[in-house]
């Protein structure tokens, strides 16, 4: 196996559009490097991307938020700013692993594992960010819920990596959250996850609405009926109770050892109206 760590995005894209598919990307190392040892993959090459100066840092663009793919969650905790503007997107980061695994683990990484449990994936996704994702044919923007396509699988190409997330500009009035249930108290993987996100007008009423569930499906899904049925609202118990309907009808769950298919739809109602319950709180605190 070849190690390399490049210090441009150029670098990186040459490396991995030469190493064919068996090539790899190190962004925090916490599922790579897991994988790696239990002998689950055996890549040719591994590109360490945390030299990229562009990967390692958090700035404000025009209102938004860029994130680097190898800024960890610890950083991301420790940065005021994004987590007044934007909390769900970090305590769903704040939810990875244990504090050891806090200084390590990435959204690049979160999202390329491609895991439908994945924590900050309904985070982001409730959040409308995008992945900036540089390959040999330059730089493109693409949404997050478009990254991944199943379990394991992603729609980035040969010699393709996220160089960065940007989260969009903060209108008045708004929030998110994130919710995930787990079978134990802490570092387990979500039975079902939740994230919401929530605009309001002067008057109250809700103007735009986003809902994502992870762990009930193939993929992170986002649930356009459910955000649908809190528009136009003050987000009153029967609209709550119409969008926890959409969710549940959105859910393709599997039954495993943490939960039954049946349970995972249930809880994912519940969880998706107590986030949106908080991120309609916050959005009012805000004003």
């Amino acid at each position: 196996m070849r190690y390399e760590a490049p210090e441009s995005v150029e670098g990186a894209v040459s490396l991995l559009a030469g190493g064919g598919p068996r090539g790899r990307v190190l962004a925090g190392g916490t599922d790579l490097l897991v994988q790696l040892r239990a002998g689950a993959i055996a890549p040719d090459l591994v590109v360490d991307i945390k030299r990229i100066g562009e990967t390692r840092e958090i700035r404000e663009q025009d209102g938004s938020f860029v994130i680097g793919a190898a800024v960890t969650g610890a950083e991301l905790g420790e940065h005021a700013k994004i987590k007044s503007t934007w909390p769900g997107v970090v305590e769903a980061a704040e939810l990875i692993g244990s504090t050891q695994i806090q200084g390590r683990a990435s959204l690049a990484g979160n999202l390329c594992n491609a895991s439908p449990a994945a924590d900050t994936v309904p985070a982001l996704v409730a959040a409308a960010a995008r992945c900036r994702i540089a390959g040999p044919k330059g730089m493109r923007r693409v949404a997050v819920e478009d990254v991944c396509t199943g379990p394991g699988q992603l729609s980035l190409g040969d010699g393709e990596f996220v160089v960065a997330f940007e989260l969009p500009e903060r209108p008045a009035r708004s929030a998110d959250a994130y919710l995930r249930f787990i079978p134990r108290t802490e570092m387990d993987i979500a039975v079902v996850g939740a994230g919401v996100n929530l605009s309001f007008d002067e008057e109250g009423r809700c103007t735009a609405a986003r809902v994502a569930l992870g762990a009930v499906a193939p993929i992170v899904i986002l649930v356009e009926e459910a955000g649908a049925a809190l528009l136009g609202t003050e987000c009153g118990n029967a609209a709550l109770d119409a969008m926890a309907a959409a969710a549940r009808a959105a859910c393709r769950p599997i039954d495993d050892k943490r939960g039954t298919a049946q349970y995972r739809t249930k809880v994912a109602g519940v969880l998706a109206t107590r986030a949106a319950r908080i991120a309609a709180d916050r959005a009012r605190e805000v004003g």
